[in-house]
């Protein structure tokens, strides 16, 4: 008996209610948990980001929190239960554009098998509803799946929506130059780029100081929870002070942890000629290839970083399920999802930061070993199912 695939309502529907159902049986704190719930409620009720105080996220959802803050007449409670069905919501949406992709690019016939790996993984895995990454996956699966499909004007407005949200999304745009002809390629990196420069500038014309210190605030941070933090002596983790900060412009600048022993703007050259090189040698392009590349880039991009957050392997999973046999893909999945699990919240919110000298030599380990199985499909060389 031949069994047929799942309808996109049905698996989103199925999301939502095991979602809600498992939201629905959660205290108010076990919702909060390790997250940034609270954070984000702080900050929404000083004001408009941008225009009265600083803030180290891109404008869509510091503006997205301060709109459900006033939805909420200000009640805490009720903000945490409309953010976390926000987030819900686009993971929900996530899964579909998800399965669209794997029932496009399925080479080797266990697609359901893709779809129910991320489908768990998004139902359990905290970090959804914890952080607002869950916004940006989902736009950055849309520009995916919209550039597989040759919609150009769909996909740079998705990367330029995902790159308001959160900058990851940006990196894609390195798969557009490779997949689509120049005078496409141009065309969609202009939609990305001038949405993003076109909000920026709006808001610094509006209020030139607090705009500023939100862009540059990111780079006051130093070094957290990489290689290159251990090497520098710094174990805190990328949050900053006191939210009360964020009204001083000046706060936004100044420099948080021990100085960097190699400077971050060096060794960016250095990926950044990896990521030409590696760019210039793929193979013939194949259906995955946008997928690939991107998560190559991704990679590359968070080797580099001097900061990581354990929330930001949302960007890799589906990327990884999506391109990988099944067997490694799972293998990469529950490595990575374990090992960031363990460093936050179980050892850093015990304040075992000594931990680190244990959990990013592992992920570090991790992340090259997959650099490398991509670069290795890059160039035609493809591994068993």
């Amino acid at each position: 008996m031949k069994i047929t695939r799942i309808s996109s309502v049905t698996l989103f529907a199925l999301f939502l209610v095991s979602r809600l159902a498992l939201l629905a049986a959660m205290p108010l704190d076990g919702l909060r948990g390790y997250g940034d719930f609270i954070h984000f409620f702080r900050l929404a009720g000083m004001g408009w980001p941008f225009l009265d105080y600083w803030v180290e996220f891109p404008p869509i959802f510091p503006f997205l929190s301060t709109i459900l803050y006033r939805l909420s007449g200000a009640q805490e409670h009720i903000y945490d239960y409309y953010l976390a069905l926000l987030l819900s919501l686009c993971q929900a949406a996530s899964l579909v554009v998800f399965d669209r992709l794997v029932i496009q690019g399925d080479q080797d016939g266990i697609g359901r098998e893709r779809t129910l790996a991320y489908f768990l993984l998004s139902s359990v895995l905290a970090y959804g509803w914890w952080y607002f990454d869950p916004l940006a996956v989902l736009a950055m699966l849309l520009g995916l799946y919209w550039l597989m499909r040759g919609k150009d004007t769909l996909t740079g407005a998705a990367l330029g929506i995902g790159t308001l949200v959160k900058l990851f999304p940006a990196l894609a745009l390195v798969s557009v130059w490779r997949y689509r002809p120049l005078r496409r390629s141009v065309w969609i990196g202009s939609i990305t780029i001038g949405m993003v420069l076109t909000v920026y500038g709006g808001l610094y014309l509006l209020s030139p100081r607090m705009t500023f210190a939100s862009i540059i605030s990111q780079a006051s941070k130093g070094s957290w929870e990489t290689i290159w933090a251990l090497l520098d002596g710094n174990f805190h983790t990328g949050n900053f002070g006191q939210e009360i900060e964020r009204y001083e412009p000046a706060q936004a600048s100044l420099a948080r942890g021990e100085p960097a022993r190699v400077p971050p703007y060096l060794a960016l050259i250095l990926f950044v000629a990896l990521g030409f090189w590696v760019a210039r040698r793929i193979m013939p392009a194949s259906p995955q290839t946008p997928v690939v590349l991107y998560g190559f880039t991704l990679n590359l991009f968070f080797l580099w970083s001097p900061g990581w957050s354990p929330q930001w392997v949302q960007h890799l999973l589906p990327l990884i399920l999506l391109s990988l046999p099944i067997r490694q893909a799972s293998l990469f999945v529950s490595t990575l999802v374990l090992i960031n699990l363990l460093e936050w919240p179980v050892l850093l919110s015990r304040g075992l930061n000594w931990g680190l000298w244990v959990t990013v030599p592992i992920r570090t380990l991790i992340l090259i070993l997959l650099a490398i199985t991509w670069y290795r499909q890059l160039n035609g060389r493809r591994s068993n199912p």
